[in-house]
């Protein structure tokens, strides 16, 4: 059928009830105010040493001071922040003051690169280049220096995996301390001579939970929601790059030597848009999956961690909401095929804006790879998506998804898609509201059936409220070769209410905020038979005003099972319904501290029979940050009709920084299923911003007799010296 000229599967959910949703949100809404600030020019050079001692500082625009956003919005604080602002025709600059009363209370707990910096004192900046109000970059520092910097695609989802090439230096003080950046504009995508650019600032201390912006102060307001910034005037000036050659260069050792040379070329074929060249491509140097155990009949899923990917990557964010539950284009999908790595030839991508038009574009070759023990040859083949999105107003983006290949390089596989989501921080005033359709297709070489799917989803995510719903159909013969679906042929209904009050003073003040919610779900298969259904209650949530972190919830749930599944090895569970309900008892100390730990108990039925899970971690931060050592268990107790099981992960990870550009990590983890003992062994060396020197051991040990502690025997062995350099112009 078709509903005002868009193409409707039959039987899907009209995209008419999302443009009246729509039309009646539009009505409750009003534009807010927008704080301006002007930058000003840089006279003479600056050299970020955390020191803001150069003249020109003198003369920089100055926000005197910051608003408390967290946890009392408006509220004074003794922590005083003042940050100036310059720019010349290469970089836009940032220095930050920042008064501590307790300046032997701030908190570091690393110095990495990319480093989680939430438990630390810092300071972080929002740039929206295009002033679209959707995307933009986020860069953070703490008080040691360590940076941190991500791409902005939405108001609630921003990726830490890009590596933009910026300076930053911090500096302690009697009274606290002092942050200086250079933020290159060579490293950003904008629209030459813009009169302004979306704009924020925000500083946390974490032994209070205090947060402190210069726009945004609603509690409502998260930072990376760029419809919430304020205005920076005067870049009007900034040159951008037009090209950037990275050249890498590799040499392994483990039973052989043998030395590699590849790189990518990134040229601007406009100021806005980037198209990346890629030969011989490599990922050395990339950190290796955390292991999970998988107690579930259905796919666990890994998040892409190589930086060619990852760079841009959520431009070809699909739909509203679907999280893992249905990703149309999966990179991981190339270059990797049953736990193998697949050689990539070749590869270009296209990234960027023109106007109201987003754009992404990804292409590669992969090649040939035969066969292995349990494990099938992969044909070279030609593996690719393209997504584009327009803006049609501030509040409405339509996109559209292509993609085309299958990795084993046996089928013809594509998939088609278009979604449209409408968001505004207007709602009522000043709340967040959100909705979203999305329709997709596959087609090629597949089984009978269904090979549509399409979706709706509402949501109200906001700081006393937050509530959402959201109703998806995969067919069973949707079949995204390049994505990742690990249930077709379903139903699904899923929704999500909670009550989040903070207590203002009295018997309750020691806590920060509670959190009382239901979540149902419900899937069923294409015939209407319920094949699983769950119901998730936190009768008791709590935050502390510390930020310690306490929970109780009671989870009743329905598995049907159309086939046998195997849970474990030696232990299949029949056909059959089955109803069970899980209880979990959580209890996690706050991060700010130089230790943390943390405990989970999960206990109650499992099917016919019962399963207890205890998850523990621990982990130790040196004062200066300089050391960190973490530690996580999980061990899982099933005893079922058909016989009982024991499976284990363990996990310790040690980092060493030396400096926030010279940094030593390592991480060993064992999982009792796989039986594999796995050694990451990795030290990164930053030269300078954009060259870097990577020394990588990957080593791994299978266990040949789980009777014998000792039994271990070597599987693999890599050893990676990997520099990767950096030109522009």
């Amino acid at each position: 059928m078709r509903t005002q000229g868009w193409i409707v599967p039959s039987g899907s959910i009209p995209v008419s009830v999302l443009m009246v949703l729509m039309a009646w949100s539009t009505s409750l809404t009003r534009a807010a105010d927008v704080t301006t600030i002007h930058a000003e020019t840089a006279r003479g050079a600056i050299r970020i040493d955390g020191v803001l001692d150069e003249a020109a500082w003198a003369g920089a625009a100055v926000i005197p001071g910051l608003t408390q956003q967290e946890p009392h919005p408006g509220e004074p604080t003794p922590f005083r922040t003042e940050v100036r602002i310059l720019v010349d025709e290469e970089n836009v600059y940032l220095g930050f003051s920042c008064v501590d009363p307790e300046p032997d209370k701030i908190a570091v707990h690393t110095l990495q690169r990319d480093g989680a910096l939430d438990a630390d004192d810092h300071v972080a900046i929002v740039l929206d280049t295009f002033l679209d109000g959707r995307t933009g970059y986020l860069f953070r520092i703490n008080a040691a220096g360590a940076r941190e910097d991500g791409l902005i695609s939405g108001p609630d989802s921003a990726s830490n995996d890009w590596d933009g090439i910026w300076e930053g230096r911090s500096r302690r003080t009697p009274d606290g301390w002092i942050a200086e950046v250079a933020i290159p504009a060579k490293s950003l995508h904008f629209t030459p001579g813009g009169s302004a650019w979306g704009f924020n600032v925000e500083r946390v201390v974490p032994r209070t939970r205090l947060h402190l912006r210069w726009t945004g102060i609603s509690l409502d307001a998260a930072l990376i929601d760029t419809r919430r910034c304020g205005r920076l005037s005067g870049v009007e000036g900034l040159r951008q790059g037009h090209s950037l050659a990275r050249y890498e260069s590799k040499r392994l050792d483990g039973s052989h030597t043998k030395p590699d040379i590849g790189g990518d070329v990134t040229y601007n074929p406009t100021p806005s848009l980037t198209g990346v060249l890629t030969i011989n491509t490599d990922f050395a140097e990339t950190e290796a999956d955390l292991q999970q155990i998988n107690l579930t009949r259905f796919p666990l899923f890994y998040p892409e961690k190589r930086a060619f990917f990852l760079e841009g990557s959520t431009q070809f964010d699909f739909g509203l909401g679907l999280g893992s539950d249905f990703i149309p284009f999966f990179s991981r999908r190339i270059g990797l095929f049953e736990g193998r790595r697949v050689p990539i030839l070749a590869g270009i991508k296209l990234l960027g804006r023109t106007g109201r038009w987003g754009i992404g574009l990804v292409d590669a070759y992969t090649k040939d790879l035969g066969p292995e023990e349990d494990s099938p040859g992969v044909q070279g083949s030609n593996l690719g998506s393209a997504r584009v999105t327009y803006d049609v107003s501030p509040h409405l983006r339509l996109g559209g998804i292509f993609t085309d290949g299958d990795p084993a390089g046996v089928r013809t596989n594509r998939l088609f898609g278009f979604d449209a989501i409408w968001q505004t921080s207007t709602l009522f005033g000043g709340k967040n509201f959100a909705m979203g359709g999305w329709e997709t297709r596959s087609s090629g070489d597949l089984t009978p059936g269904d090979p549509n799917g399409y979706g709706l989803r509402i949501e109200y995510p906001n700081d006393l409220w937050n509530a959402s719903f959201d109703a998806r159909h995969l067919g069973d013969a949707l079949d995204p070769k390049l994505g990742f679906l690990p249930r077709p042929g379903t139903r699904q209904y899923h929704g999500y209410i909670a009550y989040e009050p903070r207590p203002d003073g009295g018997a309750f003040g020691w806590a920060r905020q509670f959190f009382f919610e239901l979540e149902p779900r419900l899937i069923k298969n294409l015939d209407g038979e319920s094949e699983s259904w769950r119901v998730f209650m936190a009768p008791f949530n709590v935050v502390t005003q510390r930020g310690d972190h306490f929970e109780a919830n009671w989870v009743p749930q329905f598995e049907r099972l159309f086939d046998p599944f195997a849970v474990a090895e030696g232990v299949v569970i029949p056909p059959g319904s089955y109803h069970f309900t899980r209880y979990r008892i959580q209890a996690e100390s706050s991060e700010h501290r130089p230790w943390t730990i943390a405990a989970t108990l999960y206990l109650g039925g499992f099917y016919s029979g019962r399963l207890s899970q205890t998850e523990a971690s621990a982990s130790y931060t040196s004062p200066s940050g300089r050391q960190r050592l973490e530690l996580d268990s999980e061990n899982d107790f099933g005893h079922l009709p058909q016989g009982s099981f024991v499976e284990r992960l363990q996990r310790l990870r040690w980092t060493c920084s030396f400096s926030p550009d010279l940094t030593l990590s390592t991480l060993a983890q064992y999982e009792t299923e796989s039986r594999v003992l796995g050694l990451n062994f990795r030290l990164r060396w930053t030269v300078k911003p954009g060259n870097d020197i990577f020394l990588v051991w990957n080593r791994h040990w299978l266990r040949t007799d789980p009777e014998d502690g000792l039994s271990f025997s070597r599987e693999s062995d890599q050893v990676v010296v990997k520099a990767r350099w950096t030109f522009r112009r």
